[in-house]
């Protein structure tokens, strides 16, 4: 047998286990055996390279880091599907179809409708040549680098009699075994465990690494189809029994109705059902069957007419109340959360859920006396996600301890204050661990300053072992720990966390260690984080209404964080009840005469007087930071209030003093300027851009962004969900853009 001959038989073989394990559920020889034959195959290509192939197993994890992703055209819209919520609905749906058949005979395909992230796999003369995520319906991102990686998809389709083009649309998901095992390791690593498949999975596809992306174990199943070259097929029912034959996973739930009662018992028969399935679902999808009347139905702009999606209530439970603790947020609001016995919802065991406000606290208990520890309440999962109690079903006998606003502060007992409606409790002192804690959980979060390694249960030890009490004290440690090389690793890694693990036995705590490899990270996150941009840092200092977006603003227009303390700390007329007299203040002087030179809008101190701040006139000036678009009074006030603070100067300056960048780069104009003069507001959920993605390229290409729909506003950029701020959009006659539209509107083609 030549080289060439034992390469394609072992490809073959590699192929057919690759479909037993993965799609048939029916492997046929171990792990081990496996594993032998795929370094075979890897041995001899490594001998005879010109024989490797891009459909090869060994393909599938490409060595090399992505630049990013291409953006590429859908050959068939991937469009959205229409949803309905109980019986009645789904009956008029079936109407709508009996008519638009004109009363002809019709069968429904449904299966599960899997909570994953849509993809469309394009297959030409059987090997797979894109896989593209769903995008805007029109375009989505090229990410074929990262689902070769899943193994259930195949990279020649099995089998012959495939179409010369075949695109199978589907739903890339993370299993929630392997979700759990994979969140296992994490936290034996010390690291913080995923929230929910779903938003993992997203990230694993978007990733540069394609290694990353196999790491994690996804899985595909099909549940749809694109363009369809070169063979002629009937039903979906017999498209899908192909698709399975050649290879590709299908819902083995996957069930015909002959009638709208036949759906209806197998949503029923479904709703608890779904539960014990292997990945996330929150309703099952209803489709014609022969694709000839589904091309007779048609579609709207937004959905098609022989589909639609039902989705099942929240579901609920009652469960005893047992006490009711107080959370302590970044800015002092102290939010009520029930404690309650164990419940299961949605397939996982909920011990908490969220009581909003203590406004709703005085809703729920209205009927019953206010709201006792020992009562009997309604939970339900809000969106599949967040538990929420709905109301009181049986009050407690004896009633037990009255829930009530705290008088003081639960975690420092200091004082408090109460907004108008008594709605807002906040504690009002800045000392207070709860807050430093919600604090710096904020600073270094991923629209912050993005310092990998710090999770919420590092924050509570650091905290706690009163090792960090301000920003800069992170900056102190890497600081020290680069002079003193081993000084805070050797305590980092020692730290140990008490972390909850998800098996099929139920919840079990476990005890991990930081280890050296996450302190590593950490203190290398801290360093990495030092360059952040000025936009960065004031986003992150929890300033009152600055955000990322008006964050960027300020950083755009002064340029250091030494121009804009000076703007902010300008005493203003009378007339803007905002100062008291002209001419700086005391403190202001005080600090200005420390240095010859206002600092550059740019960066480094110049010579040059246009890059300069201009000098302090005893003219009372107008407010500088108003004159900012995008800046009202409410904003500015509360900028200038932390930047005339004690606290305020104190954090800022501490902060550079550390060695974080204080300057924001000049933005370099783009000579493409489609934008120009433009002002756009973004809204909804994007598959292309993350919001400081879109956000950020529209300042490049000339445009202002503002966070809110106005008569001044030109576009409106919507993505999926968009909320009021499309109906504002449309009552203004202001123009919306799809994301697709968008890019249409600032390409260079």
């Amino acid at each position: 047998m030549t080289p060439a001959q034992e390469i394609a038989k072992l490809r073959d073989e590699i192929n057919e286990h690759d479909y037993l394990y993965y799609t048939a559920a029916a492997p046929r020889i171990s792990d081990r055996e496996y594993d032998k034959l795929f370094a075979r195959l890897k041995e001899l290509e490594a001998a005879h390279p010109n024989l490797v192939t891009p459909d090869s197993p060994t393909q599938r994890v490409g060595e090399k880091l992505l630049a990013g992703f291409k953006h590429v055209t859908h050959a068939v819209p991937m469009l959205s599907i229409d949803n309905t919520y109980n019986e009645a609905e789904l009956r008029d749906f079936d109407g709508r179809v009996s008519r638009g058949l004109d009363g002809a005979k019709y069968e429904y395909l449904v299966d599960p409708k899997i909570d994953g992230v849509s993809a469309t796999l394009r297959y030409e003369d059987g090997a797979l040549v894109l896989a593209a995520t769903r995008g805007d319906g029109k375009s989505g991102d090229d990410i074929t680098a990262n689902v070769k990686t899943i193994r259930a998809i195949p990279l020649r389709l099995r089998g012959k009699g495939w179409p010369r083009v075949l695109e199978v649309r589907g739903e890339v998901y993370w299993p929630r075994k392997a979700f759990d095992a994979f969140n296992a390791q994490r936290m034996k690593e010390g690291e913080e465990p995923f929230a929910n498949p779903r938003n993992a999975t997203t990230g694993a596809l978007k990733s540069l690494d394609p290694r990353e992306t196999a790491s994690r174990g996804l899985a595909f199943i099909a549940h749809g189809f694109g363009e369809i070259g070169g063979a002629e097929f009937d039903r979906a029912s017999e498209l899908f029994a192909a698709v399975k034959k050649w290879g590709l996973p299908v819902s083995p739930h996957q069930t015909l109705c002959k009638s709208i009662d036949e759906v209806v018992r197998f949503v029923n028969d479904w709703e608890t059902r779904r539960h014990k399935l292997e990945y996330e679902t929150d309703g099952l999808v209803i489709k014609i069957d022969r694709l000839d009347q589904r091309d007779a139905l048609g579609a709207t702009s937004r959905f098609p007419r022989w589909c639609i999606a039902y989705k099942y209530a929240a579901e609920q439970a009652e469960s005893k109340l047992l006490n009711v603790d107080f959370q302590v947020g970044k800015l002092g609001t102290i939010t009520p959360r029930a404690v309650m016995e164990p419940v299961q919802l949605s397939g996982t065991t909920v011990r908490h859920a969220s009581l909003h406000n203590f406004d709703q606290v005085a809703r729920l208990g209205a009927d019953h006396g206010g709201l006792h520890v020992g009562d009997t309440v309604l939970v339900e999962k809000a969106g599949e996600i967040i538990p929420q109690v709905i109301r009181i079903t049986k009050p407690g006998k004896p009633r037990g301890r009255l829930v009530e606003p705290p008088n003081k502060c639960p975690v420092c007992n200091g004082d408090i204050e109460k907004d108008e409606g008594g709605v807002y409790i906040r504690c009002i002192n800045p000392s207070c661990d709860a807050q430093i804690k919600e604090r710096l959980k904020f600073f270094c979060g991923r629209d912050q300053m993005d310092i990998e390694g710090v999770g919420e249960a590092l924050v509570e030890q650091l905290v706690d072992q009163d090792w960090v009490h301000s920003y800069a004290d992170l900056y102190k440690i890497a600081n020290e720990e680069a002079e003193r090389p081993g000084k805070w690793r050797d305590k980092l890694a020692a730290l140990t966390f008490e972390q909850e693990r998800r098996t099929e036995e139920g919840i079990k705590k476990q005890t991990v260690q930081l280890g050296e490899k996450r302190a590593d990270k950490l203190l290398e996150g801290i360093e990495r984080s030092k360059k952040q941009p000025l936009a960065r840092v004031l986003a992150a200092l929890n300033i009152r209404h600055v955000g990322s977006s008006t964050a960027e603003l300020l950083a755009e227009h002064f340029g250091s964080m030494d121009a804009l303390a000076e703007a902010a700390t300008t005493t203003l007329s009378p007339s803007k009840g905002e100062g008291r007299g002209e001419g700086p203040t005391p403190k202001r002087a005080k600090r200005s005469s420390q240095r010859t030179t206002a600092p550059s809008l740019f960066g480094a101190d110049t010579d040059d007087d246009s890059q300069t701040a201009p000098p302090v006139k005893s003219k009372p000036p107008a407010d500088p930071l108003q004159e900012i678009e995008g800046i009202g009074p409410e904003v500015a006030s509360t900028i200038r209030h932390f930047f005339t603070s004690d606290a305020g100067r104190k954090t800022w300056q501490a902060l550079r003093d550390a060695g974080a960048n204080m300057t924001q780069p000049r933005r370099a104009k783009s000579a493409h300027q489609p934008l120009a003069g433009k002002t756009l507001v973004v809204t909804g959920t994007l598959e292309g851009y993350s919001r400081s993605e879109i956000e950020k390229l529209i300042k490049d290409l000339g445009g202002k962004v503002a966070s809110s729909v106005s008569k001044k506003t030109d576009y409106l950029v919507c993505g999926e969900d968009a909320g009021s701020k499309l109906d504002k959009a449309k009552e203004l006659g202001v123009e919306v853009l799809s994301e697709s539209d968008f890019r249409k509107r600032v390409s260079t083609d």
